[in-house]
C-alpha cells in the first residue's frame, strides 16, 4: 500500500485527488497539508510540512502537490529532510523555483510535469514533430483556456507546449504575450502565447501552426479534474523506490 501525503489537500485539484485515490487500489492518503488545516476527508491535515507528525511521516513514501508555488520551499525542504518522493503538480512557479525543484532532485526522486494528462503530453510531442517537420514556414500560436479561478496566466501547460516546440526551433524563438502595446508585423521567431479566462472551463489548449493557404491545429480539451488527479496518482506510483532525480511523464510513458 503506497501512503500518500497531500499537499493541498483541501483545495478543488487535492478533492479531486482524495475521490480518485478512494477509488485506486493500492495507495491510502496517509495525511494532508493546507493553509486550512481542517479534516475534511477522514485523514489528519496540518497547516503547513514542518507541523505534520512523526507518525505520519513514516508512513508517508510519496508526497503529491497541488498547492501554491509559494508552499513549494517548505515542501521540499521536508521531503529532502525525511527522503520522501515528491510530485510536483502545482503551476505557476517562477524559475528560483523550478531551481529549487532541480536541486531537491539531485537528493530524492522528484517528478515534476506542469500538466498530468497523458493527452497533453501526447499534444506537447505531437507539435514538437509538427515543428520539425514545418519548420519556420508556419507561424505558431498557442491559445489556452481555463476556468476564471485560475491565477496563473499564461497556463504552465501552455508554457510546457511551447518549450517542447522550441527544442525543434532555432534558440532565437521568443514567447509573445502581448501584441496590443505595439504597431508592427508579426516576426517569423516568435510563438503567441494568449489567455483565456471564463466560467468554470476545465482546461483547453490549442497549438495553431498557420501556412501559406493552410492551417494545422493540434487541440485538447479536458472534462474532469480527475484526469489530473489520475495521472498524479500514477506519477506517485512511479516514483516510489527510485533513485534520485528529476522524472516526467515521458519517463512513465
Amino acid at each position: 500500500m503506497t501512503g500518500i501525503i497531500l499537499s493541498g489537500c483541501n483545495g478543488k485539484m487535492g478533492k479531486a485527488v482524495t475521490k480518485s485515490v478512494a477509488e485506486n487500489e493500492g495507495c491510502e492518503i496517509v495525511g494532508g497539508i493546507d493553509i486550512f488545516a481542517e479534516s475534511l476527508s477522514g485523514y489528519p491535515v496540518f497547516s503547513s510540512p514542518s507541523t505534520v507528525s512523526d507518525d505520519i511521516t513514516k508512513k508517508a513514501d510519496v508526497i503529491i502537490d497541488f498547492s501554491n508555488p509559494s508552499a513549494l520551499a517548505g515542501l521540499l525542504e521536508y521531503a529532502v529532510k525525511n527522503s520522501i518522493p515528491a510530485v510536483i503538480s502545482t503551476t505557476g512557479l517562477n524559475e528560483a523555483q523550478i531551481n529549487l525543484i532541480n536541486d531537491a532532485a539531485k537528493k530524492i526522486p522528484v517528478f515534476f510535469s506542469a500538466n498530468m494528462s497523458l493527452g497533453v503530453n501526447l499534444v506537447c510531442e505531437l507539435a514538437k514533430k509538427a515543428a520539425a517537420v514545418l519548420g519556420d514556414s508556419f507561424d505558431i500560436e498557442i491559445i489556452e483556456m481555463h476556468h476564471n479561478q485560475k491565477i496563473d496566466a499564461p497556463s504552465g501547460t501552455a508554457l510546457m507546449i511551447a518549450d517542447s516546440i522550441r527544442e525543434e526551433l532555432d534558440e532565437g524563438v521568443k514567447y509573445e504575450y502581448d501584441r496590443h502595446s505595439k504597431r508592427e508585423k508579426r516576426s517569423k521567431n516568435e510563438i503567441g502565447i494568449h489567455a483565456v479566462r471564463g466560467g468554470t472551463i476545465t482546461g483547453e489548449h490549442q497549438v495553431i501552426f498557420a501556412g501559406l493557404d493552410e492551417i494545422i491545429t493540434i487541440s485538447h480539451s479536458a472534462r474532469s479534474k480527475e484526469l489530473f488527479a489520475t495521472g498524479a496518482i500514477s506519477a506517485a506510483k512511479f516514483i516510489c523506490g527510485k533513485p534520485a532525480g528529476l522524472y516526467k511523464m515521458s519517463d512513465m510513458i
